[in-house]
């Protein structure tokens, strides 16, 4: 049965023992699946979005004789290139971390490195290759994919147990493949490499890439020492499996489950070794107790609040054990930024990173969605941003045109694009597409950071290449000064079509590549544009252009009224009128750049107007 605290936040305290960190047997049951689902949240993504890593159900353990982890439940699979996942374990921040993993490998590539220590960055990356005659070479980096090969070719379909560390203080990440479980740790090494000194590790991680080999892998442990990897330790420890140390909550986390892991210590009432005093201090006050099974326990949190909790192994007179056994670990929730419009969002991030959780009080329209990483273009009259999904949080259905209400979430920088990554989901409201500003190369290539993942339209532009769109290309649009056009979106309709050939006027979002402004179409229709029927029929004339006089006229061949709209560089209505070929007032404008939209019997165009 769960406590519930009135707390912050919940914890991942640090083992506090000699024994091993931590021993994964992958022992969750007789049912198979994502190993994320299947393992309770033990294991959780932090990459990618396709091919889970898989949990092969019990019994089917890997196993080699005298290693402790063999031979229990079940184990897992994977040999895709996207998900990655880790396992959290209590933090080691001096000496030595090893790990250990029984292997069998049924198909090997070119070389990638597929399971890792993790923390600020990845360490001792243990990878495969082909050793070029159908057998493997093992190899290991302390902080480079490039990895140094061991020279003993290895066999296909054969369980190996791997056993690798990384020494804090001086970077060098060792690895052994051993045949049988070894009771000391081999003088030499398979392989060896030196990188990053330094880094705290608290996790492991199972990576899928290219060239990675398809993995079978069973019986996982992190320990401090060769000694505690080859033996079950009969030490007590204990330990809280999730979260890590130090780690700020999003704002609007209300509650989450603190999972105390306890070994070679029966804790009870009265009837064991003994019990954990723990003691909780937060924003209203401190909770002193003994707490009698090892039960999960719900903590309430609430935002921009720190908090600690300290636990230690008391025998049953609640005297503590002797060497002592204790954890001290603190935490906090972030607190929400509200911001007005995503123009003060980015300028948020300009000032303060991306380590913020906002709030967006407006409500931008979708421009375009796409079912890759649940991704949607979004603008309001100030701005527009990538909504980049990776989990799913938004789960309403929002299309082209749709309002979204109420978003929030965190940011992050991909390839010199924001991102927003939504943290829940958002409300739908009814609203009306975005009309796309008329801007000018030329604005683009010098103005970009300020269009970033907005709709606009560029007028006659034309494509340098001829022949078809392929994916992922770049291509060069000229409108008297030149850009990239790139084909970034696989699903889109145009793909395999032909490039048009002449001279019209294009729709695109904008986007950057590390530094350099390139843009995109959603769709064929935003590519083939009618830029001849009215404008050349109507001999359509607006002039002075620009004007200081507060008026312009406004005159085409045909005698028939025109509809006039005139909208700000932000997108917002700010005239509308019906003219017949006569005058259009804007002594209410104040200086600066327009775009006029004009429809007579039905031909629309537009025509950028400026005010002096």
């Amino acid at each position: 049965m769960k406590k519930i605290y009135f707390l912050l936040l919940s914890i991942l305290l640090s083992s506090a023992s000699f024994a091993q960190i931590l021993a994964e047997d992958f022992d969750y049951g007789t049912t198979a699946g994502d190993l994320t689902t299947m393992s309770g949240g033990a294991w959780v993504l932090h990459s990618g979005s396709a091919d889970p890593v898989a949990y092969v159900a019990a019994p089917t353990s890997l196993t080699m004789t005298g290693y402790p982890s063999s031979g229990i439940g079940g184990h897992a699979t994977f040999s895709g290139a996207s998900q990655d996942i880790n396992r959290a374990f209590p933090e080691i921040s001096t000496g030595t971390v090893y790990a250990s993993a029984l292997i069998n490998l049924s198909a090997v590539g070119s070389g990638n490195y597929f399971i890792h220590f993790n923390s600020g960055g990845f360490r001792a990356r243990v990878g495969a290759k082909d050793d070029g005659n159908g057998d493997i070479l093992f190899g290991i980096g302390t902080s480079s994919s490039t990895l140094t090969y061991g020279t003993t070719p290895y066999s296909l379909n054969t369980t190996y147990l791997l056993v690798f560390s990384y020494e804090i203080a001086t970077g060098v990440s060792n690895l052994h493949v051993l045949s049988a479980a070894a009771v000391t740790e081999p003088a030499a090494p398979e392989a060896t490499n030196t990188g990053n000194t330094g880094t705290a590790i608290n996790a492991i991680a199972f990576r899928q890439s290219s060239n990675i080999p398809s993995v079978a892998i069973d019986g996982v442990r992190v320990a401090e020492n060769w000694n505690d990897i080859m033996n079950n330790s009969t030490t007590p420890s204990l330990s809280i499996t999730a979260p890590v140390n130090g780690t700020e909550y999003a704002p609007g986390t209300t509650s989450v489950d603190v999972t105390t892991t306890v070994q070679n210590f029966m804790v009870a009432n009265g009837t064991g070794d003994g019990h954990i005093h723990q003691i909780l201090t937060t924003p209203g006050g401190t909770f002193d107790e003994f707490k009698y099974d090892t039960a999960d326990q719900a903590i309430m949190v609430a935002d921009g609040e720190s908090y600690t909790i300290f636990m230690e192994l008391v025998d049953n007179s609640n005297t503590p054990i002797t060497p002592a056994v204790n954890v001290t670990v603190n935490f906090s929730v972030g607190s929400l930024t509200t911001v007005a419009d995503i123009a003060a969002l980015r300028a948020d991030v300009d000032l303060n990173g991306t380590g913020g959780t906002y709030l967006l009080q407006s409500v931008p329209v979708v421009t375009y969605t796409r079912t890759s990483r649940n991704q949607k273009y979004i603008q309001d009259a100030s701005a527009g941003v990538l909504i980049d999904d990776v989990p799913g949080n938004i789960a309403t259905t929002f299309a082209e045109a749709d309002g979204m209400s109420g978003l929030t979430g965190g940011v992050s920088i991909f390839n010199g694009v924001l991102q927003f990554n939504p943290s829940a989901d958002a409300t739908l409201v009814a609203s009306t597409a975005v009309t796309p500003e008329v801007v000018t190369i030329a604005t683009l290539l010098t103005d970009y950071a300020d269009y970033q993942s907005e709709l606009v339209k560029i007028v006659g532009a034309t494509f340098t290449e001829t022949g078809s769109f392929v994916n992922a290309t770049d291509y060069t649009i000229n409108d008297g000064a030149s850009m990239v056009f790139r084909t970034n979106f696989s699903e889109a309709d145009y793909i395999g079509q032909a490039i048009p050939t002449a001279s019209g006027d294009i729709v695109v979002l904008v986007g950057e590549f590390s530094g350099a402004p390139q843009v995109t179409a959603r769709t064929l229709t935003d590519l083939t544009l009618s830029t001849t029927s009215f404008e050349a029929k109507a001999n359509f004339a607006v002039y002075p252009n620009p004007t200081n006089t507060g008026f312009v006229n406004i005159t085409t061949t045909a005698n028939e009224a025109i509809k006039v709209t005139v909208f700000n560089i932000l997108g917002k209505t700010v005239l509308s009128q019906t003219v017949n070929n006569t005058v259009l007032n804007v002594s209410s404008l104040n200086a600066g750049v327009y775009i006029l939209k004009l429809n007579q019997n039905g031909a629309t165009t537009t025509k950028k107007l400026v005010i002096k």
